[in-house]
């Protein structure tokens, strides 16, 4: 959890908000099952571009949920509210 959320979030320098789920911080984090299977669909991706190496392979880990400062974001395959917003480096 280090590498992948406290430590990110240092080097970002967003450790005030970001980074552990505790009193005060932003609460963000995904509820991932890593055994449920999937095929890559460049139409079904959820960013800008759509070309990727993985088209039409069979990969596991899926994002059941997403959390962004302690609501539900994204649930089931669809996003359930607004996206986040822009956060700058504290001083």
């Amino acid at each position: 959890m280090r590498w992948m959320s406290t430590r990110t979030a240092e080097l970002a320098g967003l450790d005030a908000r970001k980074g552990a789920i505790a009193p005060g911080r932003d609460a963000d984090f995904a509820v991932l099952d890593p055994d449920a299977a999937f095929t890559v669909d460049p139409a079904a991706l959820q960013h800008r571009n759509r070309v990727t190496a993985y088209a039409g392979r069979t990969l596991y880990g899926v994002v059941k949920s997403t959390w962004l400062r302690g609501e539900r974001v994204f649930h089931g395959g669809e996003f359930t509210a607004p996206k986040g917003r822009l956060l700058t480096r504290s001083p």
